[in-house]
């Protein structure tokens, strides 16, 4: 991480990842990059659906391969690159067949390194199989959902499922939520872990460096008047005045579960994740 020198109160609290020590420091190729214009928390009527999302300084948009459907050709890691769009680091990865395309990177996978997509491909850092291929206790990361959907699982930075049984075509993975859930094994996964696991250490130090991100402030229900809040109002500071904690348009929050009881994967959820102070 890199700390810097206090010259200002912000400047002493922030703390940021030393980028030219893990990027390659290339433009991005542009065949794969496209102009894309942020909903920033708006519909289609210009409505706030999102509140606290807006402005930030313009990205752009890099295409992700998350379907990697290009089997048996080995690929080498040309770049590995930010990308604003998400938090973890990605690489451009050449195939052998000279095609050029986006990865999400796992952290021991450095430039120059090669690996493959295919059943066949060994049990090691960055290589993709199907989960009945890959050994109990791997990390794996990007997992499909099922067999061929591409990967929407564990994709943020410093993320990573542990593989703990393979039993009646299923494989269990432990989530990073600490949820335990059921997985077809013909389904593709990724071995080891996302890339960027400093992410979750940075300090911003200041309010503009959030803005610069899309980030609007977010004022406490406390301190609005009770036309806005549900603990707004009272003289001086107050305490929320309610029994159950809730939202700005009075649902219950904290504590209630918000999985629908008849989802249709319930069936698949081995054991809940763990909230609150306990975990």
């Amino acid at each position: 991480m890199k700390k810097y020198a206090p010259t200002t109160p912000s400047r002493r609290n922030t703390l940021t990842i030393e980028y030219k020590k893990r990027l390659s420091g290339d433009k991005p190729h542009k065949a794969l990059t496209v102009g894309r214009k942020r909903s920033v928390g708006r519909n289609n009527q210009g409505r706030i659906t999102t509140r606290h999302h807006g402005g930030g300084n313009k990205r752009l948009y890099r295409l992700v391969d998350f379907k990697y459907d290009k089997k048996d050709i080995p690929a080498k890691v040309e770049t590995i690159e930010y990308d604003p769009n998400r938090s973890a680091f990605i690489a451009l990865v050449c195939y052998r067949d000279g095609e050029r395309r986006y990865h999400v990177v796992p952290k021991e996978l450095k430039v120059g390194a090669t690996f493959l997509v295919s059943d066949k491909a060994d049990v090691k850092t960055g290589s993709r199989l199907p989960l009945y291929k890959i050994s109990v206790g791997s990390f794996v990361y990007n997992v499909e959902v099922k067999p061929g959907s591409g990967a929407k699982l564990i994709r943020s930075a410093g993320s990573y499922g542990e593989i703990l049984s393979h039993d009646g075509g299923y494989t269990m993975i432990k989530m990073p939520s600490s949820e335990v859930r059921k997985i077809d094994d013909h389904a593709w996964a990724s071995v080891g872990m996302v890339s960027n696991d400093e992410h979750k250490l940075t300090r911003k130090g200041k309010a503009g460096r959030s803005r610069w991100l899309g980030i609007r402030p977010t004022v406490r229900g406390s301190v609005m008047n009770p036309v806005d809040h549900p603990y707004g109002g009272g003289e001086g500071r107050q305490g929320r005045g309610t029994r159950r904690p809730k939202t700005k348009w009075g649902k219950i929050t904290g504590g209630r579960k918000t999985r629908p009881p008849k989802k249709y994967s319930n069936h698949l959820v081995v054991s809940r994740r763990k909230v609150g102070k306990k975990r």
